[in-house]
Order: structure tokens, then C-alpha cells, then sequence
């Protein structure tokens, strides 16, 4: 073999090798995509997340769905930003639900944007009990027998035990997530996580929403957080604001349309 065809061969070989690991880098390497973190509210856990997480990983992001303890904003926040601090590079933070609170107390540089995805965005100081306020925002049928309480073993309490809020089984389907289907709904109450009371009243923080562009996502069919109650969150914070036709389980009966407003935000 005469030196010239011996460079041109070691060239396509050299190539093909750099497009390999291209290939094995994946989509979001390769297009230096955001990573995504989604971020579950009360009454749930991270499997309200999988058909977004599903769609998302599909067109071609890495997608974290950590734990949110359900404790409280502060505490939450902390526990979310282990999973952040693990994570190099531009975030897109997502929040469903109380959620949106948690990620409101999230300071972390590598986040880009964030997303309220039928969610509370409090102001400093602010409890997210006052996005329920029924005189500004008449609607929410958050409220017994809706509502019921128990008392949990928690060790972050006082005295290891915490007074948590859930919704009663008979009135899941019909007032969390009226938009899915009967086996839907019940996986769904499988997997309910009760709330701390108490994160419903501690005080926000310092608020991210101030100083990082926010997309907020309102279903007009939402039983739990009134649609007024979104649309002046979302316009207090300046989200980029899209509504749509469904429930407060709009990441389950909507998964599309939620995956679509997150795709927006992490192409800003």
C-alpha cells in the first residue's frame, strides 16, 4: 500500500471513529441540550413525571426526576439541590404543583429556566396556602372531605411524627385528574405521597422566578389550584404563560403538551 492510500484510510478510519463516539454521546451531547429536572408536587411521587420524562428523553434530553420529600419549601429545595449540585452544565427546572414552590427556593447557577407546570410560584415570604386564598381565588375543592389528615412518622418533625394532608380515595379521580382513564387514576392513588401541613404555611424564600426566565403552563380545568390563582402567579413572575384544556394532572393526561412548553423553555 503506497503512503497516500495508507493516510487516506487511516482519515476514514480516524472519522468514522469521531462519528461513533458522537453516536454514543447520544442526542442531548451532541446538540449540547439543557438537562431537564422535573419535579413532582403533593399527593404524587417521581412516577407522575414518566410519560414527560418519557416524551422528553424521546426527542432526545437527559432527564433527572428526583425525590421531593414534601416537607417543606426550604427543606425540599435543599434536598433537590443535591440532585442539581451532581449535574454539570445548563438545567431546565420544572415544577408540578407544589412543586413550583420548591423550585421558587432554588438557587443553583447551571439553571437556565424555569417551568410551573400547574403550579404555585409564592413571593418571598409568601405561604403557598395563599395561592389558595378563596376570596381572590374561589375554586380549589382542596378542602374536606377532600382533604383528609393523618399522622405520619417523620424524623425531620418534632417528636418524630408530622400532621400530613392527602386526598381521600373517593374523590381522587374525580378531583385531581378527571382527564385519565380509571387505571390511570388508580395508579396514580398506588403511588399519592401525603404533604406536611406545614409546607403549605412556611414563609418562601428568596425567589429564582426574579432573576431567571419562567414558563408557566394553566389548566384551565384545574380543581386543586384555581386557574386565577396561575394566571396572577404567572403574571406576577412574567412567565411565558400557555393554558390548556385540562386537569391538575395535566402532566399525566397531557404529556405532549407539557413536554412542548418545557422544549420552548430550554431552547430560549
Amino acid at each position: 500500500m503506497s503512503f497516500v492510500r495508507f493516510a487516506r484510510t487511516a482519515l476514514v478510519t480516524i472519522a468514522l471513529v469521531a462519528a461513533s463516539a458522537a453516536a454514543l454521546a447520544g442526542p442531548a451531547a451532541a446538540r449540547g441540550l439543557p438537562t431537564v429536572v422535573l419535579v413532582h408536587g403533593a399527593f404524587a411521587d417521581t412516577t407522575s413525571w414518566d410519560p414527560v420524562a418519557a416524551e422528553l428523553r424521546g426527542r432526545g434530553y437527559t432527564v433527572a426526576v428526583p425525590d421531593n420529600p414534601l416537607r417543606g419549601p426550604g427543606y425540599d429545595a435543599a434536598t433537590v439541590e443535591k440532585t442539581l449540585a451532581g449535574i454539570s452544565g445548563p438545567v431546565v427546572l420544572v415544577g408540578h404543583s407544589y412543586g413550583g414552590a420548591v423550585i421558587s427556593n432554588i438557587h443553583n447557577p447551571n439553571v437556565q429556566a424555569l417551568v410551573y407546570v400547574a403550579a404555585f410560584a409564592p413571593a418571598e415570604g409568601e405561604p403557598v396556602q395563599l395561592g389558595l386564598d378563596p376570596i381572590r381565588f374561589p375554586g380549589s375543592q382542596l378542602l374536606p372531605p377532600v382533604l383528609q389528615v393523618k399522622l405520619v412518622d417523620d424524623a425531620h418533625a418534632i417528636g418524630g411524627r408530622n400532621l400530613d394532608g392527602y386526598v381521600a380515595s373517593d374523590a381522587f379521580h374525580r378531583v385531581f385528574a378527571p382527564d385519565v382513564n380509571d387505571a390511570t387514576a388508580a395508579t396514580m392513588l398506588a403511588h399519592q405521597h401525603s404533604i406536611a401541613l406545614w409546607a403549605n404555611l412556611e414563609p418562601s424564600g428568596p425567589t429564582s422566578w426574579s432573576n431567571t426566565p419562567s414558563w408557566s403552563l394553566i389548566p384551565t380545568g384545574d380543581n386543586i389550584i384555581p386557574p386565577a390563582s396561575q394566571r396572577f402567579m404567572a403574571g406576577r413572575i412574567g412567565a411565558h404563560t400557555t393554558e390548556i384544556a385540562a386537569s391538575h394532572a395535566v402532566l399525566v393526561s397531557q404529556p405532549v403538551a407539557v413536554a412542548d412548553v418545557i422544549v420552548t423553555a430550554a431552547g430560549s
